[in-house]
C-alpha cells in the first residue's frame, strides 16, 4: 500500500457499539476515532487537548455518528473516572476502549536525566493505562464483554538510546496488558496491546525537530522504506476489536513496517 493511502475499514460493522479513545485529539487516536465512526460506532474522545479534541468530535459528527469530548488527563484518577462514567451515562455502554494517550518525554542519556521527567512519563504512559483499565473493566464485566486495546510501541519490544523512561513505560504497558488479559480471559473481555513503529504523527515531528533529513533517516530505517500512517494503526485496532480476533488476547502486536524483525 502506498504511503498515506486510506485503509478500508468499512468491512467492520460496529453499529450500536460505543468506543472510548484517550489521546483522540490527534495522530493515531484521531485516525482510530474516525475509523470507528466510519464503521458505525459512537465515539468518545478523552484528551487534554481541548480544541483539537472538539475538532475530532466535529469530524466524527460529520460522518453521521454521535460523539462527545471529555477533558481528561489520564494520569489523574478523578479525570479518568469522570470520563468513563460520563461515557456510560451519556451512551449507556462501553464496548471498545483504546488507551492511546502517551508522551515521549525528554530525549537525554540517563546520566543527564531528571527524576521529574521519569515520573511524568510513567504517570501518563503507565499509570494512565492502569487507571483507564481499572475504570473500564467493571463496565464491561457488567455488560458481559468488551475489548480493551493499549497503545505500546516498538519501544515496548526493543530498546532505544536516550529515551529510557519512554522505553520502560512502553514495556510496562505490555506487562499490564498481559496480566489483565489473563485476569479477564474467561469473562468475555479481550485485552491486547498495539506496538506502532515510526508513524507520521505530531510525536514523530517533535522527535525529529520537524527536520526533513531526520524524518528521512527514520523512514530509511524502516525495512519497508517509509514511515507508517496513523490510518494503518487504526486498521489494526479495528481488526482486534472485531469478531475475527475473538481468539486473540494478551498479545503485543507490532505494526511497524518490519522494524523489530531486523
Amino acid at each position: 500500500m502506498s504511503q498515506g493511502k486510506q485503509q478500508d475499514v468499512g468491512r467492520f460493522q460496529f453499529q450500536d457499539k460505543v468506543a472510548f479513545i484517550t489521546g483522540g485529539a490527534s495522530g493515531i487516536g484521531r485516525a482510530t476515532a474516525l475509523a470507528f465512526a466510519e464503521s458505525g460506532a459512537t465515539v468518545v474522545i478523552a484528551d487534554v487537548q481541548e480544541k483539537e479534541g472538539h475538532e475530532t468530535v466535529k469530524m466524527i459528527e460529520a460522518l453521521g455518528r454521535p460523539s462527545h469530548f471529555f477533558l481528561c488527563d489520564v494520569s489523574r484518577e478523578d479525570h479518568v473516572k469522570a470520563a468513563v462514567q460520563g461515557t456510560v451515562q451519556k451512551f449507556g455502554r462501553l464496548d471498545f476502549a483504546f488507551n492511546n494517550a502517551g508522551i515521549e518525554g525528554v530525549t537525554e542519556p540517563i546520566q543527564n536525566a531528571s527524576l521529574e521527567n521519569f515520573k511524568r512519563v510513567m504517570d501518563i504512559n503507565v499509570q494512565g493505562v492502569w487507571l483507564c483499565m481499572r475504570e473500564q473493566v467493571p463496565v464491561m464485566l457488567k455488560q458481559g464483554g468488551g475489548v480493551i486495546l493499549n497503545c505500546s510501541s516498538i519501544a515496548g519490544l526493543v530498546g532505544f538510546p536516550s529515551i529510557s523512561p519512554y522505553v520502560a513505560s512502553k514495556h510496562a504497558v505490555i506487562g499490564l496488558t498481559k496480566s489483565v488479559a489473563l485476569d479477564l480471559a474467561k469473562s468475555g473481555i479481550r485485552v491486547n496491546a498495539i506496538c506502532p513503529g515510526v508513524i507520521q504523527t505530531p510525536m514523530i515531528e517533535r522527535a525529529t525537530g520537524h527536520d526533513e533529513k531526520a524524518r528521512s533517516a527514520y523512514a530509511s530505517a524502516e525495512p519497508v522504506g517509509r514511515l507508517g500512517h496513523p490510518r494503518e494503526i487504526a486498521s489494526a485496532v479495528m481488526w482486534l476489536c472485531s469478531e475475527g480476533a475473538a481468539f486473540t488476547t494478551g498479545q503485543a502486536i507490532a505494526v511497524d513496517g518490519g522494524w523489530v524483525a531486523q
